[in-house]
C-alpha cells in the first residue's frame, strides 16, 4: 500500500518548515525584520505613539555607573565587516525592548552614513557591504529608544570603514 501526498500538501509543509528554520536562523544571527510593536491597545485606542519613537531623546546617565562603548570594525575573512561592541556597566535587554527604562541596560543604534541600519541586542554584527568611506557610528539606548548620554553628550562611537586590517575606537566619557 503506497502512500500519496498530495502537491499542495507538499507545497504547505516546504512553507511551514522552510520559513521557521529561516525565521530560526535570522534570530540566530540578530537580524531584526524593523518595526515596533506598540501593543495592540495603544493602536486600537488611537493613542498616539510618536513620542516613543523620539530617536533624538537623551537620557542622561551620568554617575559611576555610567554605560561606556567600545567598538572595532574589521573585514571579515569571507566578505563584508564585523562590527565588535564592548560595554561596561551596560547589559543588552531584548526581553525589554520598548517597555519602561531600567538602569544600565537597554541596546544599541548602528547607523552608517549618518542611516539607522539596525538594532543590535548584542555585541556582534556582521555588515554585508559598506560604501568606500563608510562613516560607522554606534549609539547605546534605553529600553524605549533614548540615546543614552554622559554629562549632556550620547554615548556613541564612531568609526570608518577600514581600509586596512582594523580600527578601534571608544567612548569612555569623564565619568
Amino acid at each position: 500500500m503506497a502512500i500519496r501526498i498530495q502537491p499542495l500538501a507538499l507545497l504547505a509543509l516546504g512553507l511551514l518548515y522552510g520559513g521557521g528554520i529561516g525565521f530560526t536562523l535570522a534570530a540566530a544571527n540578530n537580524v531584526s525584520f524593523g518595526g515596533h510593536n506598540h501593543g495592540v491597545t495603544a493602536a486600537h485606542a488611537g493613542i498616539d505613539t510618536s513620542a516613543a519613537h523620539d530617536h533624538s531623546r537623551m537620557l542622561d546617565v551620568s554617575g559611576p555607573k555610567a554605560p561606556m562603548l567600545e567598538a572595532t570594525l574589521e573585514p571579515d575573512p569571507i566578505t563584508g565587516f564585523n562590527l565588535h561592541l564592548t560595554t561596561k556597566n551596560f547589559r543588552f535587554a531584548p526581553e525589554n525592548a520598548g517597555k519602561g527604562d531600567r538602569p544600565g541596560e537597554g541596546h544599541a543604534h548602528v547607523y552608517v552614513n549618518g542611516e539607522k541600519i539596525a538594532r543590535l541586542y548584542a555585541p556582534w554584527m556582521h555588515i554585508a557591504d559598506l560604501p568606500p568611506n563608510a562613516k560607522i557610528a554606534i549609539t547605546l539606548n534605553s529600553n524605549d529608544h533614548a540615546n543614552l548620554s554622559v554629562d549632556g553628550e550620547p554615548i556613541r562611537v564612531e568609526l570608518s570603514a577600514p581600509q586596512a586590517p582594523a580600527l578601534s575606537s571608544a567612548h569612555k566619557g569623564h565619568h
